[in-house]
């Protein structure tokens, strides 16, 4: 989601101003005044954590299991922030982002046999976005899903728009969906009412209950940590605010750190929510086989009334739409990056959703095609996350910036561990005996 050098707007030449005066101690502004600058990336990379795709597999784990799985959504979110830390680090040091180091580190059939395997992950992570907002539509208006489908195209055309006006206003529109969607959870777990006390004891006692929860467990740390995220983040740092004082780089890094930790930590609240809130409703019932967006959203009614029915069809819907924007500029990221073709993002936003159209159309069920969605997701990830911890840790490239090896050793044993763990789920998937 690189900008054109001419299209900087108004908004933008402020922020950047404000940031340098942060990094440069020129202002008497508060302490949070001169974070704000500084936020913006981080919140549109988290986006792919509260997608569609996380709503289905953390209903799934509420209803079947209560409150047992938090402290994995705990987890898969601390290394979330590590994973995306590196990212944006990596697009800070050297002023590329992870798919354009691919190309020019990797021999030509290696990087074009990554970027075909990234194009089919932002075609499965935008059906899964796509498919996530027509069902919102759906749920909440009674619109057919392929007329869903049309408005969600639509509406991300709108969305993309922004884009000519500059950075910040895109993070802005992008921010205050996440902030929507954050919201609905905040009313959904008041309205629920769960057991805090249990809420306590689960999110720092890891435990399973059986191979059906392990298989959840994972499930749910695959559909945290997106491909896509990971290469767009490391494209939002380039060029927006830029240092060539080694200080104040060191200085920027620590402010884009707080970005993502209020970021990623907005996006574990809401996953935490969407557990909780299966928990406190369908498991505290007994009805443990609610197991569909779809199923949840029409069982909610007679639980908790149609206000709690509603809120959640609004967070569907901002999920879907704010992550279909994301995931095609992700796309966009990839293609400039590994062949150094660019499109317009309109053309682009007409070939991923395309496969997405068809599939709706043809009547699949929503809930599964969400599921295949993150398999594809699963296979696709260890092609981001392992060269991203290579390239991180080498001084030629990131000077300053390199990896401490403790920072290098943590990367590694959450990148073999997710990897692993995603190789499990596609095993299991195609596997189920």
């Amino acid at each position: 989601m690189t900008l054109p050098k001419n299209s900087t707007s108004n908004l933008d030449s402020r922020t950047v101003q404000s940031a340098l005066e942060a990094l440069s101690r020129e202002t008497k502004q508060s302490r949070l005044a001169r974070v704000f600058p500084f936020l913006g990336p981080a919140f549109i990379a988290s986006v792919a954590y509260v997608d569609p795709g996380n709503f289905a597999t953390n209903i799934q784990g509420g209803a079947q299991f209560g409150y047992l799985l938090l402290w994995v959504i705990i987890s898969s979110n601390l290394i979330a922030m590590l994973i995306q830390t590196l990212s944006a680090k990596l697009g800070l040091a050297t002023g590329q982002n992870l798919a354009e180091h691919c190309r020019n580190q990797f021999p030509r059939p290696v990087s074009l046999a990554m970027w075909v395997i990234m194009e089919a992950v932002a075609i499965a992570t935008d059906l899964a976005e796509f498919m996530g907002a027509a069902l919102g539509f759906q749920l909440l208006f009674g619109i057919p899903l392929l007329a869903g489908a049309l408005l969600t195209a639509l509406a991300t055309f709108a969305i993309l728009g922004m884009e000519r006006f500059g950075f910040r206003p895109l993070e802005a529109v992008i921010s205050a969906m996440v902030a929507v969607i954050a919201l609905c959870y905040v009313a959904e777990i008041f309205i629920a009412s769960p057991d805090w006390g249990q809420i306590a004891a689960h999110v720092v006692r890891p435990r399973f209950a059986g191979s059906e929860s392990v298989l959840l467990a994972t499930g749910i740390i695959g559909a945290t940590v997106m491909p896509h995220a990971i290469f767009l983040h490391s494209s939002l740092m380039q060029g927006r605010i830029v240092v060539k004082d080694r200080k104040k780089l060191r200085t920027l890094f620590r402010y884009e750190i707080m970005d993502v930790v209020i970021a990623m930590g907005i996006a574990s609240f809401v996953n935490m929510s969407m557990l909780i809130m299966a928990a406190a409703t369908f498991y505290a019932t007994g009805k443990t086989s609610v197991a569909t967006i779809e199923e949840a959203y029409r069982t909610l009614e007679p639980l908790l009334g149609s206000a709690a029915k509603f809120i959640f069809g609004v967070s569907l819907l901002f999920s879907g739409l704010s992550s279909s924007s994301v995931g095609t500029s992700a796309g966009q990221v990839i293609m400039q990056g590994f062949i150094q073709r660019h499109i317009p993002l309109w053309i682009r936003r007409l070939v991923t959703m395309a496969p997405s159209l068809f599939v709706i159309a043809m009547g699949y069920d929503p809930t599964r095609t969400l599921v295949i969605s993150q398999v594809v997701l699963s296979f696709g990830l260890p092609f981001a996350i392992i060269p991203l911890v290579l390239f991180t840790r080498r001084s030629d490239l990131m000077g300053d910036l390199v990896n401490k090896p403790a920072t290098t050793a943590f990367a590694a044993v959450a990148a073999g561990l997710i990897v692993a763990l995603n190789i499990y789920l596609l095993y299991a998937t195609f596997f189920p005996g």
